[in-house]
C-alpha cells in the first residue's frame, strides 16, 4: 500500500533531519580534530555541515552537548566493538592513517586538551575506560600503572605526528610504526598477540632501508 502525500512529506522530512544531522556530527569531529574544541566554531561547523546554525542547536542543544555526542560516536565506539587485544593498534592505526575516513577521536582528544574543565573531564574519563580496557591484557599486579604508561604512548605518538607534526614520524609508513609499537609494547601488556606478523613487517622495512642506503634495487 503507498503512502499518502502526508506520510510521504513526513517521510522525506524525517530522512532529510538525519542527514543533516549526521553531516553536523561530520563536520563537527573534522573540525575538532583539525582545531581541538575551543577552536573550532559553531559558525564553522554549520557552515562545513552545510547547515544552519539553528539547526546544530535544535539536534545538539550546545556544542558541548556535539563534543560529547563526537566523543560516543568515535572512542565510545571503538571501545564497545574492538576486541581488548587490538583496541591499542586500531586506536594507533586511526590516529596514524588520518582524513576524514578514520576514527579521529584521539586527535580530538589530543587538540582540546587544555579546553574547558567539563571537557577536560569528558576527555579523563575517556582516557581511564581505554586504560581500564588495556590493563586486562596484563596480568602484573600493576596492571593499572602498565595501561597508563600505554596510553601514554599511545598519545604522545599522536602529539608527535599530528600535532608537532615531527619527522621522520610525522611522514612515516603506518605499518612501520605499528610494527615498531606493537612488537615493543609485548614488555607492558602480556597478553597482546605474538608479535609475527609486525616483525615480517619490520624485516621487510630494514631490509629495503639497506638496499636503498646502498643503492640496490631489492630483487
Amino acid at each position: 500500500m503507498g503512502e499518502t502525500p502526508q506520510h510521504g512529506t513526513a517521510g522525506a522530512h524525517r530522512r532529510d533531519a538525519q542527514g543533516t544531522r549526521l553531516r553536523l556530527l561530520d563536520a563537527a569531529s573534522e573540525l575538532f580534530a583539525e582545531r581541538g574544541y575551543e577552536r573550532a566554531t559553531v559558525r564553522d561547523i554549520a557552515a562545513r555541515a552545510g547547515a544552519n546554525q539553528a539547526l546544530l542547536f535544535r539536534y545538539f542543544g550546545s556544542k558541548k552537548a556535539l563534543f560529547g555526542e563526537v566523543m560516543a560516536r568515535g572512542g565510545q565506539e571503538q571501545l564497545r566493538t574492538t576486541p581488548a587485544d587490538r583496541l591499542f593498534e586500531v586506536a594507533l592505526r586511526g590516529m596514524l592513517a588520518g582524513g576524514a575516513e578514520s576514527d579521529r577521536s584521539l586527535e580530538v582528544c589530543l587538540r582540546s586538551i587544555g579546553g574547558s574543565d567539563e571537557i577536560g573531564d569528558a576527555l579523563r574519563g575517556l582516557g581511564e575506560e581505554y586504560a581500564d580496557v588495556l590493563a586486562t591484557l596484563s596480568r602484573s599486579e600493576n596492571g593499572g600503572l602498565r595501561a597508563d604508561l600505554a596510553l601514554s604512548w599511545l598519545l604522545g605518538i599522536g602529539l608527535m605526528r599530528v600535532v608537532v607534526a615531527k619527522e621522520p614520524l610525522a611522514s612515516a609508513d603506518p605499518d612501520t610504526v605499528c610494527a615498531l609499537v606493537t612488537g615493543a609494547l609485548g614488555s607492558l601488556l602480556e597478553s597482546l598477540p605474538d608479535g609475527g606478523k609486525e616483525a615480517d613487517v619490520l624485516r621487510s622495512s630494514d631490509s629495503a632501508a639497506g638496499h636503498h642506503r646502498r643503492g640496490e634495487t631489492p630483487a
